[in-house]
This record gives structure tokens, C-alpha cells and sequence, in this order.
């Protein structure tokens, strides 16, 4: 099979979330790292990018690398946009329009306008655009989402779900640049820490049920006074299936390291895993003994199997769940070029409809938390019919 090739902006030396990219994407050897413009200060992309082995596809900047690729009858197939968050919208839109297929770092947009123009964009191109919600790409995450929607723990009733840490507590980092720009609304926009890790929390309570939002009342807080965005917030909301969520994030959880979790209590079973163990999904069915399903045992989903490569028994990390967003995105990508269906256990990856959901769940959240928990309805004005 010849590569896919594959091209990231944002993501330079130094970064947080570009190792994980590029880790994920290659693990499989479906994409080939081709180009990039890995960072806003022209040189010292162009430098990082060709220690990398991009040689002269190594741009100083997006524009750069758009008219350059655009160009080139080898062009990149996959770009991903990794870059600030209020650069998401304006460099997802023009690769888009150009004929790339995108895979954008979340919050896919600063507004709920910026939003719907995107899956209009998507639509009207016909170009994939996905959201990088990474942590739905772990194989347990997948194999939950199997067994609610064959019925295993019957009709849901109810998902709990959080994400919580507490590295944002200390007073003494008010003035850290790392930090203090998360909580202003100039650079954050209406949402902190919310729009941060909130999200993965919501989006993962919609990943394994099926459904999605429609209303939600929060309650929001900034435990540190000085701040003007929310470290913490605690949200109730109800899904288009009559399920009933409740959501918890934080930064301020001292004790707490990564915190990203899920419950869901159906009619005949319930279902609990949490991202720091990743290999066990606990299984409760009404009636009998509490059972641990490991990730790489005989007799899982197709979903399951298809998303774990390490040894049962071995620790399975984040680079590995954002490869299985990659994984999904070779064959659909692929699918597309060959003029044949997608096969339905790679059909997974968030789609800008996901990110578009997203962003109007923090407006909303912003929202209601200024009016004291008002219940507001959390959809995208386009999804209101």
C-alpha cells in the first residue's frame, strides 16, 4: 500500500501535543511525514522542520505551505492543524477550500458562527474535516461504545462524566504566561477551563451513548477570584435519547492528574473506565459480579480489535489512541480516493459537526453559568430544526 502523505502545522519544538501528531500518525505506517510549517517564527520552523527530514517542504509559514503544497502533483493528502486556537478556523477553512482533508487540534473554532461555516465548507468541498477529540480513539472507549449500542446494559438512563486536574491551582502561577493566557478571554475566548478539557468530557458522553446534548444548566466558578474565565465548572445536561448527564472539570483539583473519566448506568448494566487506566473497562450487568474486561482480550468488539496493537497486559498511552484517529482517517481517505465505503469500524472519527457541537456546548456553559445555572439550549442554530 503506498503512504498517505501527511503535512502539520503548529507542533514545533518544544510543543506539547506535536509529538503526540507525529507519533500517532506514523505508528502504522500509513502516513509519511512530508511537509510542514511547524512554527510561528518563520526560521526556527523551517530549521525544526528540516531536522525532521522535510528537506524543502519545510514552510515558514501556513500560507506558505498552502500555495506550496497546492503546487505540487505530490501534495500532502491529510493536514493537521495544531496551531492556536484562534488560528483553527481561518487555516482549517482556506486548506479546506483548497482541496485538502483537515484534522483539526480542538476547539475547532472560537465561535459558534465560525462553526457552522466550517461543516458548510466541509459539506460543499467534500473534503474530510475531523476534530482531533483524541482520547475517543482508545480501543476500550470504542469497545463501550459497541456494547451500549448492541444493547448491553439495555436503555441508558444516565452518564457521568469529568475531567479534572489540578495544575492550575497554585496562586503563585497567576502571572505565568503558560497559564495566565488560558484564563483570559482575549486569547481563551468565553470559556476556560471548560473549553479546555470540559469538552473531551461532553464529547466522550456523546462518542459512547450516541447521543447528543440538547439543553444544559452549569454552574461556573473561578476558585482563583483574580481570574475573569472559570477553573471549575459543574454541568447538568439531557440528551436527544433522554439520557441524564452530569458533567464535572477542573483546574484547581489538587490530588488530581489527568481526570478524564466516564460512568454510564443503563436499565440492565453499567460501564465505568478512566484515561490513566486505559486497559481495564469495568462492566457491571444487573444482578451479577463486577467484571474487568482487558484491552486485547479474545471475543471484544470489532471496534476493539481493530484499535489495539500492544501485548494484553502491556500499557496502552495517548500517542496510541491518537494513532486509531489516524488509523480511521487512512481508510476513510482511502475509501474516498477508490470510490468504495469506508469499513464501519474505522467510521469514528470526530467530524466537524462533533466540533461545531462542541463549540456551542461553551457558549452555552459561558452562559448560563452569568445566569445562574439558567437550562439553555445547547445546539448549533443549524441543528435546531
Amino acid at each position: 500500500m503506498t503512504k498517505l502523505k501527511w503535512g502539520m502545522i503548529g507542533g514545533g519544538e518544544g510543543s506539547q501535543i506535536g509529538p503526540a501528531h507525529r507519533l500517532g500518525s506514523g505508528l502504522d505506517g500509513l502516513f509519511e511525514f512530508s511537509a510542514g510549517a511547524l512554527d510561528h517564527r518563520a526560521a526556527e520552523g523551517i530549521e525544526y522542520g528540516q531536522r525532521l527530514g522535510l528537506g524543502d517542504r519545510a514552510y515558514g509559514s501556513w500560507q506558505e505551505m498552502l500555495a506550496g503544497e497546492k503546487a505540487r502533483e505530490d501534495r500532502i493528502d491529510l493536514v493537521t492543524v495544531a496551531t492556536p486556537n484562534s488560528t483553527h478556523y481561518e487555516i482549517t477553512k482556506a486548506f479546506l477550500e483548497a482541496g485538502f482533508h483537515v484534522l483539526c487540534e480542538k476547539p475547532m473554532t472560537m465561535t459558534v458562527e465560525e462553526g457552522e461555516d466550517i461543516v458548510r465548507t466541509a459539506k460543499a468541498t467534500g473534503k474530510i474535516c475531523a476534530v482531533n477529540y483524541g482520547y475517543s480513539g482508545y480501543s476500550l472507549v470504542r469497545h463501550m461504545k459497541a456494547m451500549i449500542a448492541r444493547g448491553d446494559i439495555g436503555k441508558v438512563r444516565l452518564v457521568n462524566t469529568e475531567f479534572a486536574h489540578g495544575h492550575h491551582a497554585d496562586a503563585a502561577d497567576l502571572d505565568n504566561p503558560r497559564v495566565r493566557w488560558r484564563y483570559d478571554p482575549a486569547q481563551a475566548g468565553v470559556s476556560a477551563q471548560f473549553a479546555d478539557c470540559g469538552i473531551h468530557a461532553m464529547h466522550m458522553a456523546s462518542f459512547v451513548t450516541g447521543q447528543e446534548v440538547t439543553k444544559l444548566s452549569a454552574d461556573t466558578v473561578s476558585c482563583l477570584e483574580q481570574r475573569e474565565l472559570e477553573d471549575d465548572a459543574m454541568v447538568n445536561f439531557r440528551m436527544d435519547g433522554g439520557t441524564v448527564g452530569r458533567l464535572w472539570t477542573s483546574s484547581v483539583a489538587i490530588g488530581r492528574q489527568h481526570g478524564l473519566g466516564i460512568q454510564v448506568f443503563g436499565e440492565t448494566g453499567g460501564l465505568r473506565w478512566s484515561q490513566e487506566h486505559p486497559n481495564q473497562l469495568y462492566y457491571m450487568p444487573l444482578g451479577e459480579r463486577l467484571q474487568i474486561i482487558e484491552r486485547g482480550e479474545a471475543n471484544l468488539s470489532p471496534e476493539a480489535d481493530r484499535t489495539t496493537r500492544v501485548t494484553i497486559g502491556h500499557a496502552e498511552g495517548m500517542p496510541l489512541a491518537f494513532a486509531n484517529i489516524y488509523k480511521d482517517l487512512a481508510e476513510a481517505i482511502s475509501a474516498n480516493k477508490e470510490g468504495r465505503a469506508i469499513d464501519p469500524a474505522a467510521d469514528l472519527y470526530p467530524r466537524a459537526e462533533d466540533g461545531l457541537r462542541s463549540m456551542a456546548a461553551v457558549v452555552t456553559v459561558a452562559q448560563s453559568g452569568k445566569e445562574n445555572g439558567a437550562w439553555l439550549d445547547a445546539r448549533p442554530p443549524m441543528f435546531r430544526t
